[in-house]
């Protein structure tokens, strides 16, 4: 790593530092925390003892150093206590089957989905049951925020330059949220990823915004299954000819019921497999011409979602309410699971 350039700006105060940053291009739009000298050196605590060597950050291929690494968490609001979950995930994000450049420069609206498991959940405050998608929880925004301005800053990613989004997502703020173990029926997320029990994990990958599954009606799996089926059969969805990964977080209490009825995560995978499909006619004949020209072809008269039942990730997330989430990706991506360092 290379040393880092202190900006001093004299006569600036808290009360008038997000016009500063905001004239400079730093930050998101909303108002961050200052990182001063003192702010980074006291994040940095939580960093003794772990090796923060990262590589270049793509597009700009500036390597991050330990002071502009913790800055940009400090200016989202991170405590310390943040600042490893934050890097596990710009690793998740560097690797290469994760494509930063690709999903930076994208006309999608994807954003970096940082799914957590494991006690750190507990240990930084992480909001895993209701609206953990949304507002109210310190370590989901200021987590989700984190990892948004390192490709900001770091790697140059600014809308309208390299951030090439035809519309964007609400999800570049922040998208950030914890699976919730204790309510699953179902073998954790991180152990079916390769964890040890107990052990803490980040998964990223670049995604949309959830698209809500409302099924309040059907009493049985098979009944709920239909319903998800439903909702993934969208023909504007980049899984249908970028392939890619894509997940399904079920609400717990569609969880307990798929459960009651003998649905185990890998079944569930394949009957949405086999279900979830879109007949040809439903595309245009330009579509149909411009997929083919991919290399995108149907599975007899239907156009499957991704490549195979690997590619759905399903876990448990949310609260009370019949309500579970289909997150579709950018297709041109991977979903990377990195664990949570811990200082020695």
């Amino acid at each position: 790593m290379t040393d880092t350039e202190v900006i001093e700006l004299p006569g600036v105060t808290e009360e008038t530092w997000h016009e500063v940053a905001w004239e400079r291009g730093w930050g998101d739009g909303l108002p961050t925390v200052p990182p001063t000298p003192a702010r980074v050196a006291a994040a940095l605590t939580a960093l003794e003892g772990i090796d923060l060597e990262l590589g270049p950050v793509p597009p700009s291929g500036l390597v991050p150093t330990r002071e502009s690494f913790a800055a940009n968490a400090v200016m989202a609001g991170c405590r310390p206590a943040d600042l490893p979950v934050v890097l596990a995930a710009v690793r998740a994000m560097l690797a290469p089957e994760y494509n930063l450049h690709g999903v930076l420069a994208t006309t999608h609206p994807c954003a970096p989905l940082v799914v957590v498991g494991g006690p750190v959940r507990t240990a930084v405050g992480l909001n895993s049951g209701g609206n953990c998608f949304g507002q109210g929880t310190r370590a989901n925004a200021v987590i989700g925020r984190a990892v948004q301005l390192v490709t900001t800053h770091i790697g140059g990613a600014r809308p309208g330059s390299m951030d090439r989004s035809t519309q964007g997502t609400p999800a570049k703020y922040s998208w950030c949220f914890g699976e919730n173990e204790e309510e699953s029926p179902f073998e954790p997320f991180s152990v079916r990823r390769g964890f040890a029990p107990g052990e803490s994990m980040v998964t990223v990958a670049a995604c949309e915004g959830p698209h809500n599954i409302n099924d309040h009606g059907s009493t049985t799996g098979l009944g709920l299954l239909m319903t998800i089926a439903g909702t993934m059969t969208d023909a504007g969805s980049n899984n249908v000819y970028v392939k890619g990964p894509h997940f399904l977080v079920l609400g717990p209490e569609h969880a307990a019921t798929l459960h009651r009825d003998g649905w185990t995560v890998d079944a569930i995978r394949d009957w949405l497999w086999e279900r979830a499909r879109m007949p040809v006619s439903q595309f245009s004949e330009e579509n149909r011409r411009q997929f083919e020209d991919w290399g995108v072809k149907p599975d007899g008269d239907m156009y499957t979602v991704s490549t195979g039942p690997e590619m759905l990730h399903v876990l448990v997330a949310g609260g009370a309410g019949k309500h579970s989430a289909w997150i579709p990706s950018f297709g041109a991506t991977a979903a990377v699971s990195r664990p949570v360092p811990v200082a020695r």
